[in-house]
């Protein structure tokens, strides 16, 4: 009876915290008083909240998509608090939380600013011409209400006449949106100003595309293409999983770059590109990036990246898939809708493995471990010795996704390929509402193709093996040699650029490459090379005469200046080990390896 009474308790107690929660109000309002001076003006309004006798509110330090921890508290300024039309005390209790003293009333009001000019995909940016709202970066959560539900209303500056966001509108409220939780809220940005907005359908979706900054682009062909993209990406998987969809893109002079959101994307463009079929050929192999990260790394996704910890970094070892399989489709999609022929498609993907390989990182640096390491990896942290400790998830990622394609496809005899996998993991992760491990990842694959993939991940994934780039081209009729193979160059191994100085520019050391002669001579990044056997050094160190003309293990002398004194530094000329491949399709190619091209080329 006792017990019965403690759970009959225990089930009131909960069902009043869940309806107090439930009675919780969140509304925010965005003004620009001062956009030349990029600033926003954020009122929040929180109601139903008289359980304490404070409240503390948060600011992300960090948004989903960009693993850096960016510090957006550092651009809040002014923040005050009132309630029922009286100031109330606030007090900062860490860098990114702010504590309201409410003294138990059911409401209160807070206002801040947010200081906003980096331009970027993602991080706000505010100036007279327009306002993008990286939401992460401008609004903040209660404590422990992430799942709270909250209102944001735009109020649009001057002649700004526009809204774009991924955001459900609020039915006869004009500018007024709503979000179902925070996790939506910080995953959907918001354009406001006069961007020029059109429109297409595909795949049954709502598709909008704001374009901010002007531009040489042609609507009809982009509503055209695009939706091309849409169609071969919603294929693979197939469903696609939105209403509507969201294309922000910020047209600059040189603009580049993309970050997804669950229903929207950030672009960046150069405005100019379109002209040219190489520019706009990049900006629809940037459109079928982001739209690729729909399902994979929004939905299909790894188990860390969500529910998120907005204070903390969330550290996954499988971005290597996120973002490096998210690199690899482009390419296939772009050959499916035509835009890429099978040659473009063979050395794009030859030209990333040899990026690879020409790495000195890649050999130390795992793909797995890039992963982890990314919230202090070069990409976001440029350092002068990056390539030589580190390789990129997205390269690494790109080979892994190619290989793994390859090997599913000959193992099934032109059956099955990595799209099964892709979409056997998309509705998996839909039934169990969660993301993956690495295990269930490396089992689905496993499954797809019937065969083991220990050893493939022993190399590839958690390992540093050189890439075993004719094995695999093979399985597709195609024939791989590189160029390089056997040739005895000379190589210093620094890259160089010119300073200005007084009394003209001089050539500084940029990076030095582990295991060259430069690596093993001593030369530092900084130094000013003078001479190399005296002869003056030139921009590109590797072409002059003086290099070229020695052979490998020959000695030179390199003058330069550190710090302010000269230097004379012996260098023993290393072999370049660099690749340089070259492809040949196979015209005696087997019924089989003919089947495996056709299914990984999907044509």
């Amino acid at each position: 009876m006792n017990i019965k009474k403690s759970i009959l308790g225990i089930v009131a107690l909960l069902s009043i915290t869940m309806a107090a929660k439930s009675q919780v109000k969140i509304g925010f309002e965005v003004s620009f008083k001062e956009p030349q001076a990029h600033y926003a003006e954020v009122e929040m309004n929180i109601s139903g909240i008289a359980t304490k006798a404070y409240v503390d509110v948060k600011m992300p330090v960090w948004t989903p998509g960009s693993y850096l921890v960016r510090e957006f508290a550092k651009s809040v300024e002014g923040f005050g608090a009132t309630s029922n039309g009286k100031a109330v005390k606030v007090e900062k209790v860490n860098k990114n939380t702010w504590r309201v003293f409410n003294a138990k009333t059911n409401a209160v009001k807070i206002n801040y600013r947010v200081y906003a000019f980096e331009i970027s995909v993602r991080t706000a940016f505010i100036d007279a011409s327009h306002a993008f709202l990286s939401s992460a970066s401008i609004f903040m959560y209660p404590a422990g209400m992430i799942k709270t539900p909250s209102t944001v209303k735009i109020v649009p500056f001057g002649n700004w006449d526009k809204v774009s966001t991924g955001l459900e509108p609020v039915a006869g409220q004009k500018f007024t949106y709503t979000a179902s939780d925070f996790d939506i809220l910080f995953d959907s940005p918001i354009e406001v100003g006069t961007q020029d907005v059109f429109e297409f359908n595909a795949a049954g979706v709502r598709h909008e595309v704001a374009m901010y900054g002007g531009g040489n682009y042609d609507k009809e062909r982009l509503k055209v293409d695009m939706a091309k993209i849409v169609e071969q990406e919603t294929a693979i998987f197939g469903e696609n999983p939105n209403k509507h969809y969201t294309f922000i893109v910020h047209n600059y002079a040189q603009g580049g770059g993309g970050l997804e959101h669950l229903n929207s994307t950030v672009l960046g463009a150069s405005r100019n590109a379109y002209g040219s079929e190489r520019g706009y050929q990049g900006f629809l192999g940037l459109v079928a990036h982001e739209y690729f990260h729909l399902w994979n790394v929004k939905r299909l996704r790894p188990i860390a990246l969500g529910p998120f910890d907005y204070d903390n970094e969330n550290y996954t070892t499988n971005l290597w898939i996120a973002e490096g399989f998210t690199s690899y489709y482009p390419i296939k999609v772009m050959l499916r809708a035509g835009f890429a022929n099978p040659e473009a498609f063979v050395n794009s993907n030859l030209g990333t493995i040899g990026t690879v390989m020409n790495t000195p990182g890649a050999k130390i640096n795992s793909a797995a471990e890039s992963s982890f390491n990314a919230w202090i990896n070069p990409a976001y942290r440029p350092s002068e010795n990056g390539n030589n400790t580190f390789i990129s998830y997205y390269t690494k990622g790109q080979v892994i996704g190619n290989l793994m394609d390859l090997e599913i496809i000959n193992a099934t005899k032109g059956a099955k390929s990595l799209d099964d996998v892709m979409k056997a993991m998309y509705l998996q992760c839909k039934t169990l509402k969660r993301g993956y491990t690495d295990a269930e990842f490396k089992a689905m694959v496993e499954k797809i193709s019937g065969i083991s993939f220990t050893s493939f991940w022993d190399k590839y994934v958690t390992g540093t093996a050189p890439v075993e780039y004719a094995k695999y081209f093979a399985y597709a009729g195609i024939d791989v040699v590189n160029e390089n193979e056997g040739k005895s160059v000379p190589y210093f191994g620094a890259s160089t650029g010119r300073m200005a100085a007084a009394g003209g520019a001089k050539v500084v050391i940029g990076s030095v490459a582990r295991g060259s002669g430069a690596w093993n001579g001593g030369v530092n990044v900084n130094d000013e090379i003078v001479s190399i056997d005296d002869v003056p050094a030139e921009a590109s160190i590797e072409r002059m005469a003086v290099i070229t003309n020695k052979k490998v293990g020959d000695a030179v002398k390199v003058s330069i200046i550190r710090d302010g004194l000269k230097k004379e530094l012996n260098v023993i000329l290393t072999a370049n080990e660099s690749v340089r491949f070259k492809a040949t399709f196979n015209e005696s190619a087997t019924p089989q390896q003919l089947a495996v091209r056709k299914k990984w080329m999907g044509i």
